[in-house]
């Protein structure tokens, strides 16, 4: 008779190496993206251009000075100098301890509507489907926002606060809703129909912004709506001129409460089997209608949430191209952060980062912000295409269960 024996559990390097694994490709484009992105720094830099053509050795030296000072501004601006921290903290000085955390603090408030953005994309991927609308998404939630905020009036803030919050995330479900109704009723592609939906949004905000706009803020010859009124405002942690706000918090918390609904809900996990595998999902009896509607409204809820953002904690009122394209750096999130909750938080607040620290990097070292979108890009098309990855640092091929679902077929 034979005897069955449990198999033994994984040893503490094996469980390590699992958990890790999935980072390295991640991890590794980030590095070569920005060993690329200071060949582009190189390249462009007028003094070691010119060293190059009458003394090469010297140009070596000048090379990496110029690398060192971008990146070194670039941490500076989206993380704060060290040493000034240590001595702001020192001295107790409560404005010099102000100016040493705000790079950190406004890096953070620049991330929040990329960690949005990312969840909105997440979801739409794990469902199969390619939400490409949530700038458009983005817009009427943020739309919505601005009304509740300055047309409601006398209401305390525990209650104004959460009323344009679920608004933003209303009208943003209610814009990915028309497309995702479309995509489970008649197979319409969703990839077209949002995109068509985010210049519906774009046109619309500029009308509700025009001079005869019902959005329009009276007397004012720019195309801005009201401010909101405080009550709506979200609040901020510390004096100014830092902006850290309620928001960030938020964005947490949709992070943690996407967790839940794709991983330990029903509804998720009929969600992502439609996602993985249609023909299953329904030969198991879940509804392929339904879930293609739910995903794509919690996805645009998610967008709202992020115009909703930026309006009652950052902007407290509406202009025309309030984002910088959100919503389509989004799915490079998502991309990166494989889809799942936690590394959208981390990629989003990388996103965050860079973006902050570019200012400051143009003004010292002169090198123009566009450097963080070619970095971004270069990120994006490694994450797209790892072999490139493996290829340079002789990786292994990925197994099977190493390969991670974010559409199904959109393409098709």
């Amino acid at each position: 008779m034979t005897q069955l024996t449990a198999s033994p559990a994984p040893t503490a390097p094996r469980r390590w190496r699992r958990l890790l694994q999935p980072l390295v490709i991640p991890l590794l484009s980030i590095f070569t993206a920005l060993v690329l992105g200071s060949l582009v720094i190189v390249l462009t830099d007028l003094t070691v251009l010119a060293l190059l053509r009458t003394q090469p050795l010297a140009a070596l030296p000048a090379m990496w000075n110029a690398i060192t000072t971008a990146y070194g501004s670039l941490i500076q601006g989206s993380l704060g100098s060290p040493s000034q921290i240590v001595a702001a903290l020192s001295s107790g000085d409560g404005k010099a301890i102000t100016e040493a955390f705000y790079p950190v603090s406004d890096s953070l408030v620049t991330a929040t509507p990329f960690i949005f953005a990312g969840l909105a994309v997440a979801v739409g991927f794990r469902a199969g489907l390619f939400n490409i609308g949530v700038e458009g998404q983005l817009y009427i939630g943020a739309i919505c926002a601005t009304y509740v905020g300055f047309a409601v009036k006398g209401l305390p803030a525990i209650i104004h606060i959460p009323l344009a919050i679920l608004a933003g995330a209303a009208g943003g479900a209610f814009w990915a809703f028309i497309p995702g109704i479309l995509k489970a009723k008649t197979g319409a592609h969703e990839v077209i129909n949002t995109i068509m939906m985010n210049y519906i949004a774009f046109r619309l905000s500029e009308w509700l912004l025009s001079d005869k706009g019902p959005l329009k803020r009276p007397g004012s010859a720019n195309p801005v709506s009201p401010f909101i009124e405080k009550s709506a405002e979200f609040p901020r942690f510390f004096p100014d001129p830092i902006r850290f706000h309620l928001g960030f918090f938020i964005a947490l918390a949709s992070a943690g409460f996407v967790y839940w609904f794709l991983f330990k809900t029903t509804w998720g996990f009929e969600v992502r089997t439609v996602g993985q595998n249609p023909d299953a999902a329904r030969y198991a009896g879940m509804s392929i209608t339904r879930n293609i509607v739910v995903a794509m409204c919690l996805s645009g809820a998610l967008a709202g949430l992020a115009g909703a953002n930026e309006v009652l904690g950052v902007n407290h009122n509406l202009a025309l191209s309030f984002s910088s394209g959100y919503g389509f750096d989004g799915i490079a999130i998502a991309l990166l952060g494989k889809s799942h909750p936690l590394g959208v938080v981390l990629t989003g607040l990388l996103f965050g980062t860079l973006r902050s620290g570019a200012t400051r990097m143009q003004n010292v070292a002169r090198i123009p912000t566009d450097i963080i979108s070619v970095i971004q890009a270069l990120i994006i098309a490694f994450i797209a295409a790892p072999a490139i990855i493996r290829k340079i640092y002789h990786l292994k091929e990925a197994g099977p269960g190493d390969a991670n679902v974010f559409m199904r077929g959109w393409g098709k």
